[in-house]
């Protein structure tokens, strides 16, 4: 039995990369798009957001002399890459999907609006927004964020390429030691660096609870949904 009717899925641009350096991984997305058709053939409906970092980061275009609202706009042209070929990787699963642009590209994206993504997410498909939130200086965690609340999903999902919420990172500190549940507070109170502050106190206000998992483990996405105790809760 599913936990979650709707759903807003956050995705890294970096996992994308799986083992290369830069670009998509075909591997990496086609098994990705896999676990996405087993959740939405249980009925959940779904919104997804992708990051670009695999392309470009703004931050990054920034310290190397680019202008910020320029970087942050060739960054979120590198979500717009990542979604089309999330889509393409679904279709060929035989999965529907659209892609809504929060900058207007037609024929690329259709325009993203909250009553056409809701509309297509009842109609069973993926629903990808990219483009961020369409402005500069805020990141694609904001923007799945900003996003799971216009389109009034239950849970935010943050899949990563860690198990959950330490108090330190894994990967650099062996004595890091795993969440399973923990409150926003807690995590504005140690400064864990899980989402940035504008992202988690959009969940906060706005009582969107958020999962952060580890998404390149295949059959997680489907053990979050079904309830199953995987990642860590962030709630208030």
């Amino acid at each position: 039995m599913k936990k979650y009717n709707r759903i807003l899925l956050k995705l890294s641009g970096e996992s994308l990369m799986g083992n290369k350096s830069y670009g998509i991984d075909e591997s990496r997305l086609n098994r990705y798009a896999s676990q996405i058709k087993n959740i939405a053939s249980m009925g959940v409906e779904i919104g997804i957001v992708i990051g670009g970092g695999n392309i470009f980061r703004g931050l990054a275009g920034a310290a190397q002399g680019i202008d910020r609202v320029k970087g942050d706009q060739m960054g979120m042209l590198a979500t717009v890459i990542n979604s089309l070929a999330l889509q393409s990787a679904l279709h060929a699963t035989g999965t529907k999907a659209s892609v809504l642009t929060a900058i207007r590209m037609e024929p690329v994206g259709e325009y993203y609006n909250k009553w056409l993504a809701i509309e297509r997410m009842q109609q069973g498909q993926v629903v990808i927004i990219a483009g961020g939130t369409g402005n500069p200086f805020f990141t694609t965690d904001t923007a799945s964020v900003l996003r799971g609340i216009e389109t009034e999903a239950d849970v935010m999902l943050k899949g990563t390429r860690v198990d959950g919420i330490y108090t330190a990172d894994p990967e650099k500190d062996p004595s890091a030691v795993k969440f399973d549940e923990i409150t926003f507070d807690e995590i504005y109170a140690r400064g864990l660096k899980v989402m940035d502050l504008t992202a988690i106190t959009l969940c906060r206000d706005n009582h969107l609870p958020l999962i952060v998992f580890d998404m390149d483990t295949d059959g997680n996405l489907e053990k979050v949904l079904n309830g199953e105790k995987t990642g860590t809760l962030v709630h208030e």
